[in-house]
C-alpha cells in the first residue's frame, strides 16, 4: 500500500491517468457497446420497430442490473474492507451472502418479469404497434436475467479480487460472442427480436459460467459453502455499500420510463407518430452514453490520484490532474458535439434504415436533444472529483441533479408547453443548468484548495512513570460532543499513570499514510448522511475508508504494547475481540452540553446546539457505518456516564474505581 502511495504522489500524472483510467474506460465501453450491439443488427433484420421495443424492455434490464451492481459493488467494498481489517473469515461471509442474495433477487426478478411482463411494457411506454416484438424480446430477455444478475455481481467482486483482466476478459467474451451470434440467429436463422435476445442470453450465460468458474481460484479468500448461509447484517451492510450503483441505475430507468411515455404521448400527436421517437430516442441516449463512457472512465480513473494528493496537501497536483481530465474530457465532448451536428444521418443509419420522417426526426434530435453535450465534459468529471475528495453533499447535487432534478421536469414542463420539439429542449435545458452548477461549485472549490486549515494540537504522549496498573488494560471512550469526554479520558489516564491517545493518533497516522494532519483531522470520525450515494465510480477502496483501515492497524498497534485510554474512532468495535478492554460512553444532557461547548469551544449560544447536533450526527453515521451498530446504544459499552450528574472529575474517580476493583482487572 505505500509503495502505491509514494507512486500516486510522485508520478508524472499523465502517466497515472492512462494506469488508471484505460480499464475504467474499456470496462464501461463494453458495457455499453454491450446494449447497443443487439439494436445495430435488430435494426438492419428487424427494422425500426424492433429497436423501438428493445428500448421498451431496455428499463426491465437496468432494473435487474441496478440490483447486480449493488450486490456486485457492496460486496466488494466489504471484501476489501475486511480484507484490510485482516478478517479474511468475514470477508468470505460478505462474498458468499453477496452471491446468495444476488441469486435470490435475480430469480423472484425473472419470475415477476415473466409473470407481469405485459403490464410492466405498459408501464415502460410500450404501444399497441411495438407490443408483439416487446414481448417477443423481453420473454427470453427475462430468461437470462438471473445469468446476467450473477455474471455482474460476480464481475464487481472478482476485480475486487485482485484480478480485474479475468473480469474483463469474461466480459469481453460475452460481447463478442453476442456480436458473433446476432447475425446468425437474426439473419441467416431469420428469427428477429426474438433471435436478437436468444444471442443475448447465451451470451451472458457465458459470462456467468467463467464468472462461476472463479469462485474456487479467489485469491484473497475461500468460500464453503457455510458462507452462502444469509446473515441479514452482513446483507444490509453489503446493500448499503452498492446503494450507490443502484441509485445510479435506478435514476436511468425512472428517466426512461418517463420518457417513453411521454414520447408516445408527444408522438402520436405530431407527424412522427408514437414509434418513431421512441426508438429515435432510444438509439441517440446509447449513443450518447459512449461519450459518457469515455468521460466517465478517464474522471474515474483520476480518483484516486486526486483523492490520495488531496489527502496529502498536495494540492498542485490535485490541480494538475484535474486540469488534464477536464481538458481530456472537453476535447472529446467536442468531437462528440461536431459527430451529433454535422453527421447525425450517418450516425442513425448505423442502426438500420428508415423512412423520410424517421430520418428527419434522428436528425432532429441528435442536433437539439444533445445540442450541449459539450457540457458533460465539465459536469460529470466535476461530481466524480468532489466523491474523490469525500465531498459528499456536493458529489450528490451534481450526480442526481441533471437527470432527477432537472431533466425529468423539463421534460414535462416542455413537453406541456411546445410539444415534442419542447420535450427535446429538455435535453440540452438540463445539460445547461447541470453545467452551470457544477462550474460554480468547482471554481470555488479549486479557489479555495489549500486555504482551509485545521488547527491539530496534537499532544505529546503521556508516558507516566508511575504506571499504578499491575495488568495491560486498555480504556476506550465513546463521547457525545460538548460531554466533556476527551478531557475524562485524560483525567483517567493521568490518574491511572498510562497512556493517552486522541490527537496523537494524527500525526502517527500521518507518518503512516503520507495525508496531511489537516486531512486527517477534517475526515475521521465524520461521515456524511449522503456519502453512501458516492462509492459509485471507485474500483477499490475510497479515501475515508482507507483512512479507517489503517487508523484501525494503529489502533491495534497501540494498545497491544501498553495500557492506554484512546479516545473515540470505533476503538471499542476495533479492539472488541480482546479481553482487556474497558469500553466507556460518556453523554450529557444539551443543556450542559452547550454550555460547555460556550466555554471551551468559543461557540456563539445561537450556533453551539446546531454544531452539537451536527457533529454528533457524524459520529453516530462514521460508527454505523463501519460497525453496524447504533453509536449511543448502551449495549455496546461497559460503563456509560452522564457528566451532567456527576461531573468531569468524579465521572473519571469512577471509572478508576471500577478498573482498579479486583474484579475489573481483565
Amino acid at each position: 500500500m505505500e509503495k502505491e502511495e509514494n507512486i500516486l504522489g510522485k508520478e508524472k500524472i499523465g502517466k497515472l491517468i492512462r494506469k488508471f483510467s484505460v480499464p475504467c474506460i474499456i470496462s464501461l465501453l463494453v458495457n455499453s457497446l454491450y446494449n447497443i450491439v443487439d439494436q445495430i443488427f435488430i435494426g438492419w433484420g428487424v427494422g425500426y420497430l424492433g429497436n423501438g421495443a428493445t428500448n421498451i424492455v431496455f428499463p426491465l434490464t437496468m432494473v435487474c442490473l441496478a440490483f447486480a451492481l449493488m450486490f456486485g459493488d457492496g460486496t466488494s467494498a466489504y471484501l476489501s474492507l475486511r480484507l484490510g481489517e485482516k478478517k479474511e473469515k468475514e470477508a468470505g461471509k460478505g462474498v458468499g451472502n453477496g452471491i446468495a442474495i444476488s441469486i435470490i433477487v435475480a430469480v423472484l426478478l425473472c419470475a415477476v418479469t415473466l409473470i407481469f411482463l405485459p403490464q410492466l411494457l405498459n408501464l415502460f411506454g410500450c404501444t399497441e404497434a411495438l407490443r408483439n416484438y416487446a414481448l417477443g424480446y423481453g420473454y427470453i430477455i427475462a430468461i437470462g436475467l438471473p445469468f446476467m444478475m450473477v455474471g455482474t455481481t460476480l464481475n464487481s467482486i472478482i476485480r475486487a479480487d485482485g484480478n480485474p483482466k479475468y473480469a474483463m476478459t469474461s466480459m469481453v467474451a460475452g460481447a463478442v460472442l453476442n456480436i458473433i451470434l446476432d447475425p446468425i440467429f437474426i439473419f441467416v436463422l431469420k428469427m428477429g427480436v426474438e433471435g436478437a435476445a436468444i444471442a443475448t442470453v447465451i451470451s451472458q450465460i457465458v459470462t456467468f459460467a467463467m464468472n462461476i468458474m472463479y469462485i474456487k481460484k479467489f485469491k484473497s479468500i475461500k468460500i464453503r459453502k457455510e458462507e452462502f448461509k444469509l446473515k441479514p447484517s452482513v446483507i444490509q451492510k453489503v446493500s448499503a455499500l452498492g446503494i450507490s450503483s443502484f441509485i445510479t441505475q435506478i435514476s436511468i430507468v425512472l428517466v426512461i420510463a418517463v420518457e417513453n411515455n411521454l414520447l408516445g404521448k408527444y408522438g402520436a400527436n405530431s407527424k412522427f407518430g408514437s414509434e418513431i421517437p421512441i426508438t429515435v430516442l432510444g438509439i441517440v441516449m446509447k449513443i450518447s452514453q459512449i461519450l459518457n463512457s469515455i468521460v466517465i472512465g478517464i474522471a474515474a480513473g483520476s480518483q484516486p490520484i486526486l483523492g490520495y494528493n488531496y489527502g496529502a496537501g498536495k494540492f498542485d497536483r490535485v490541480k494538475q490532474t484535474l486540469k488534464i481530465v477536464l481538458g481530456t474530457s472537453i476535447i472529446i465532448s467536442t468531437i462528440a458535439f461536431i459527430l451529433f451536428q454535422t453527421i447525425p444521418d450517418k450516425l442513425i443509419s448505423i442502426f438500420g434504415s428508415g423512412d423520410s420522417l424517421y430520418m428527419e426526426f434522428a436528425c432532429i434530435s441528435f442536433r437539439i436533444y444533445l445540442m450541449l453535450c459539450i457540457c458533460n465534459g465539465i459536469q460529470i468529471p466535476s461530481g466524480i472529483f468532489f466523491q474523490a475528495i469525500g465531498k459528499s453533499a456536493k458529489s450528490a447535487i451534481l450526480s442526481l441533479s441533471r437527470q432527477i432534478l432537472f431533466l425529468i421536469p423539463a421534460m414535462v414542463i416542455l413537453g406541456e408547453l411546445f410539444g415534442m420539439k419542447g420535450f427535446l429542449y429538455s435535453g440540452p435545458f438540463a445539460d445547461g443548468l447541470a453545467f452551470i452548477i457544477a462550474g460554480i461549485l468547482l471554481i470555488i472549490e479549486v479557489k479555495n484548495l489549500g486555504k482551509a486549515k485545521v488547527n491539530s494540537q496534537a499532544l505529546v504522549d503521556n508516558t507516566s512513570e508511575e504506571n499504578k496498573l499491575d495488568k495491560h488494560i486498555v480504556i476506550t471512550i465513546s463521547r457525545e460532543y460538548g460531554s466533556g469526554g476527551r478531557y475524562v479520558g485524560r483525567l483517567i489516564a493521568d490518574k491511572l499513570g498510562i497512556k493517552f491517545y486522541d490527537k496523537e493518533i494524527i500525526t502517527k497516522l500521518a507518518d503512516k499514510t503520507g495525508l496531511s494532519e489537516e486531512y486527517i483531522e477534517s475526515n475521521e470520525q465524520k461521515k456524511e448522511t449522503l456519502v453512501n450515494l458516492n462509492n459509485g465510480y471507485y474500483f477499490g477502496l475510497n479515501n475515508s475508508d482507507e483512512l479507517f483501515l489503517k487508523e484501525s492497524e494503529l489502533i491495534k498497534e497501540l494498545s497491544s504494547k501498553d495500557s492506554c485510554v484512546i479516545i473515540g474512532r470505533c476503538a471499542d468495535f476495533i479492539l472488541k475481540d480482546r479481553k482487556n478492554v474497558i469500553k466507556v460512553f460518556i453523554y450529557s444532557n444539551m443543556e450542559d452540553k452547550i454550555n460547555r461547548a460556550i466555554k471551551f469551544y468559543k461557540l456563539d449560544k445561537e450556533k453551539a446546539q446546531k454544531e452539537i447536533t451536527r457533529i454528533d450526527k457524524l459520529r453516530a453515521n462514521h460508527y454505523k457505518y463501519y460497525t453496524q451498530k447504533k453509536w449511543n446504544d448502551h449495549l455496546n459499552y461497559d460503563i456509560c456516564i452522564n457528566t451532567a450528574m456527576l461531573g468531569v472529575e468524579k465521572s473519571a474517580e469512577l471509572v478508576c474505581d471500577v478498573i482498579n476493583q479486583e474484579k475489573a482487572i481483565l
